[in-house]
């Protein structure tokens, strides 16, 4: 349950709040299980606060700073969060779908299990992130940074990822069906057992990334650079290859049935 207390200052205003936190940096305000929904909390030092279960739809969070704060389970449903800091905040099993994240920090977060479906992240850091299990279905990830992070088992479905920076992350066993990769950057990138069935990859740089048994039936790999990678067991069939570069690539008991080559031409073995 809230501090009563703590739940008065924030209602109290911004500048009693930052007053307050200001003369009394040892204290963790605790706001669990509040009712914050439409709140206008822009720029607010929220670091280390306590929102576990907190309801904050629809809440103007734009540029607040939210580092180290745990919202896990806290409601976050089209919530503004543009700019904000999340760092190293613990969002796991929290709802943010539809939410507004364009620029923001999210390096080193916890999002276990959360619901980002169609949420805005355009141009997020989301390095070094915990996203094991979370729901990207139909979110908008274009030109984020999502260097070394964890996706595993992540729904990613009809996810907008252009240009997206996947270098090193682990995607192992994630569902990234049609989802649109198009120039993404997957140097060294983990992609084991990945459904990228229908995926839009053209353009994109897979060099030396791990592709092992993924499902890549009908998927777009025009132009790809596939240099070095590891397709070992992968199932490519009906996929687009031309043009791509399959140079010192594994292609151990590869799928081509029906694939378009690099050459332009098709592959009709069963």
């Amino acid at each position: 349950m809230a501090n009563i207390e703590h739940l008065a200052l924030l209602q109290a205003g911004a500048v009693r709040w930052i007053e307050w936190r200001t003369t009394n940096p040892q204290i963790e305000p605790d706001l669990s299980t509040a009712n914050l929904q439409k709140h206008n909390l822009r720029g607010a030092n929220l670091q280390g606060v306590n929102f576990s279960r907190v309801d904050l739809s629809h809440a103007l969070l734009v540029r607040a700073n939210l580092s180290y704060a745990n919202l896990s389970s806290a409601n976050l449903h089209q919530a503004k969060l543009s700019e904000a800091n999340l760092s190293a905040a613990h969002l796991s099993v929290a709802n943010l779908s539809q939410a507004i994240l364009t620029q923001a920090n999210l390096s080193q977060t916890t999002l276990i299990g959360s619901n980002l479906s169609e949420a805005d992240l355009r141009g997020a850091t989301i390095v070094n992130a915990n996203l094991i299990g979370t729901d990207f279905t139909g979110a908008n990830l274009r030109n984020a940074d999502l260097d070394a992070a964890q996706l595993n088992r992540a729904h990613l479905c009809f996810a907008n990822l252009i240009e997206a920076n996947l270098i090193g992350t682990n995607l192992s066993e994630a569902n990234l069906y049609a989802a649109d990769l198009v120039g993404a950057y997957l140097y060294k990138a983990n992609l084991e057992k990945a459904r990228l069935h229908k995926a839009h990859l053209s353009g994109a740089y897979l060099f030396k990334a791990n592709l092992v048994e993924a499902d890549l039936t009908g998927a777009d790999l025009g132009w790809t650079n596939l240099k070095g990678a590891n397709l070992a067991g992968a199932n490519l069939r009906d996929t687009n290859l031309r043009g791509a570069n399959l140079t010192d690539a594994n292609l151990t008991g590869v799928n081509f049935q029906n694939a378009v080559m690099p050459d332009g031409t098709k592959n009709d073995s069963d």
